[in-house]
């Protein structure tokens, strides 16, 4: 099913995203964890694309068993980074032909020890350029584009970023999916923002549950996300308990995703890091 087929026949979409493990045992793992968030039905599973498509090939296996294997829709992500038009054109013919309906474009990050991006020789330099490959190549693909509700760390300012995310709409996106937040203000802001710009695609809001304060304070800093006061000071208070930490962390998920199912977002997309434990807790309490 494709993301404007899933997102018209649900009024409330849930869906998980994944990457690929590096090793027989992390998929093993793996394996086990979806097998409980699958009881959850989500509306689909996601499956992250490597640093510099490493995992391009593990990307499409993924999805191919997330939809052979635990029956949900899969949206397999998709970069610019080293690969050329035509490079990326074989991507997609295999994805196409591994029955995969769904794709995340995104423009990708810099490569390893380079500050920015830089397009190789007959590739693409935008995700916007990237949605319109995918759109060319294919119409029957649903394409899902991300969103930045506190702007993208390299934009100049919140109206050029918004100009970018409305590029990639025109160019064929059918969902938004934001970056992960922890302030729903910010969400319900960027929200309008798209609306008066006249962007009618349904904005799905990333939610990553806490259950370790160091490593969410690591992810944070990368992508420039405003972290509460108030949160930090109670995970800081329990920054030596892995159990309190979690707790903390889940108790707090749940609050806000019920404030963005109340707002009457289409649905929330986990990042659920390859664990199921923290999303398991959240969904029953919704």
């Amino acid at each position: 099913m494709r993301l404007p087929e899933i997102f018209s026949s649900s009024k409330f979409a849930v869906s998980i995203e994944i990457f690929p493990p590096k090793t027989e045992e992390g998929d093993d793992a793996l394996r086990s964890h979806m097998q409980a968030l699958a009881t959850h039905n989500p509306a689909f599973m996601s499956c992250t694309y490597g640093a510099g498509g490493s995992t391009r090939d593990r990307t499409i296996t993924w999805c191919q068993e997330i939809q052979n294997d635990f029956k949900r829709p899969a949206m397999a992500h998709f970069t610019c980074v080293g690969s050329t038009k035509e490079e990326l054109n074989q991507w997609l013919d295999q994805a196409s032909a591994a029955g995969i309906q769904n794709i995340m474009a995104l423009r990708g990050d810099p490569p390893k020890g380079q500050e920015t991006f830089t397009a190789v020789d007959g590739g693409l330099q935008y995700a916007n350029e990237l949605v319109e490959l995918i759109r060319n190549h294919s119409s029957s693909f649903g394409i899902g584009i991300a969103g930045y509700p506190e702007k993208h760390l390299e934009a100049s300012s919140m109206e050029a970023d918004l100009q970018n995310l409305k590029r990639k709409v025109d160019a064929g996106g059918d969902a938004i999916f934001t970056q992960l937040f922890f302030v729903n203000d910010h969400f319900f802001r960027f929200r309008d923002q798209c609306d008066k710009l006249g962007i009618t695609i349904p904005i799905v809001p990333g939610i990553m549950p806490i259950t370790d304060f160091a490593r969410i304070q690591r992810i944070t800093a990368m992508c420039g996300t405003d972290f509460p006061a108030d949160l930090s000071a109670k995970l800081e208070a329990v920054k030596d308990d892995a159990d309190a930490q979690f707790a903390v962390g889940v108790e707090f998920a749940i609050e806000q995703c019920r404030q963005l199912r109340d707002a009457g977002v289409p649905g929330i997309h986990f990042y659920a890091l390859n664990k199921s434990q923290a999303c398991q807790k959240i969904l029953e309490s919704l």
